[in-house]
């Protein structure tokens, strides 16, 4: 049963990083699209942040699970 939870916990993960840094991708190949974010390195910024969270909670899955 724990394989189940660590898996989705991975795949839950995964799936935020790629819609963080499908974010990112957006914000460097058209800037101007994104209206309500003047600052675009601000919200490229907070994109990574999350990225960052997700990526810690894989780093932790891997070493303790």
């Amino acid at each position: 049963m724990e394989d189940i939870f660590i898996k989705a916990l991975v795949k839950h993960a995964e799936g935020h990083i790629e819609k963080h840094k499908a974010n990112v991708h957006v914000y460097m190949e058209n800037p101007a699209g994104i209206g309500e974010h003047s600052d675009i390195i601000e919200a490229i910024e907070l994109e990574l942040m999350e990225m960052a969270k997700y990526d810690d909670q894989l780093e932790m899955l891997e070493k303790y699970f």
